[in-house]
């Protein structure tokens, strides 16, 4: 089966499939919504469509359904990857004695180390 029958063949079923989320996700909001919010806080039931405007408007301000495998945006992995490059590339170009002054400065838990004379839980 060639490539543009597969893709007929599958579009449909697959725009079918992206109608039913956004139902689905619509309707499971609009019903937490309404059995919940009402109850705790006063406020008012909302409408299935109010409700997809709500889960567009947590697409839009907090990057995602929580579908995705890290939840973290390309540009924001490949920070972190450059980061730990420079990071590991700089470690190894310390000295033993450069490491361990390192090590103390952090201290334990990654903050500064107490000065002297001060305890470590203050």
């Amino acid at each position: 089966m060639s490539r543009v029958a597969k893709l007929i063949l599958i579009a449909p079923l697959a725009l079918a499939a992206f109608a039913l989320f956004i139902a689905l996700g619509g309707e499971i909001v609009k019903l937490l919504w309404n059995a919940l919010l009402p109850s705790i806080f006063g406020w008012r039931a909302i409408t299935f469509w109010e409700a997809l405007g709500l889960l567009v408007l947590c697409r839009i301000l907090f990057g995602g359904f929580g579908l995705s495998g890290s939840g973290r945006s390309r540009m924001r992995r490949r920070f972190d990857e450059r980061w730990d490059d420079r990071w590991r590339e700089r470690w190894e170009r310390l000295t033993p004695e450069e490491r361990e002054r390192l090590r103390h400065g952090l201290g334990v838990h990654g903050g500064p180390a107490p000065s002297p004379g001060e305890s470590a839980g203050t």
